[in-house]
């Protein structure tokens, strides 16, 4: 039986993931590159120049897909949940130092432009061929 820490695990091991959001009635899902996981949430970083920023103020409902190919079929952890925005000084210092190329964009600490947010309540789901067919173990967290 799969539980968070192996979602956690899954999410820091897999370091691109698919968003998604919806813009009025149309749902729209991107790639990014994933920040980390702990028992705290689901966390990424990004900036308000993206169009997806602002569709997450709108509706907070989001899911993620993280996917590891392996051989033919690979493993895939869905995450659904609420976004919340995160105003946090160490956290910022964080992902300034975990993402350096920041700096190349003209980011700093202080930008308003700098956005981190988190999924941490929701459900999870990992799927792979062996459990295709049977029904979806959903771990809430």
């Amino acid at each position: 039986m799969m539980n968070i820490h192996d979602c956690i695990q899954f999410a820091n091991e897999t370091p691109i993931c698919f968003l998604a959001t919806a813009d009025k009635d149309q749902p729209r899902v991107r790639a990014l590159g994933f920040w980390f996981a702990d028992e705290t949430g689901f966390y990424f970083q990004t900036s308000t120049v993206k169009e997806f920023t602002h569709q997450l103020e709108k509706n907070k409902k989001t899911e993620v897909c993280f996917y590891k190919h392996s051989g033919m079929i690979g493993t895939m952890l869905r995450v659904a949940g609420e976004v919340e925005f995160i105003n946090d000084v160490k956290l910022k210092e964080r992902v300034m130092e975990d993402r350096p190329f920041l700096k190349s964009f003209g980011l700093t600490i202080q930008s308003p432009e700098l956005i981190i947010f988190r999924i941490s309540h929701g459900e999870a789901h990992i799927w792979t061929m062996e459990n295709n067919l049977k029904p979806k173990e959903i771990i809430k967290f």
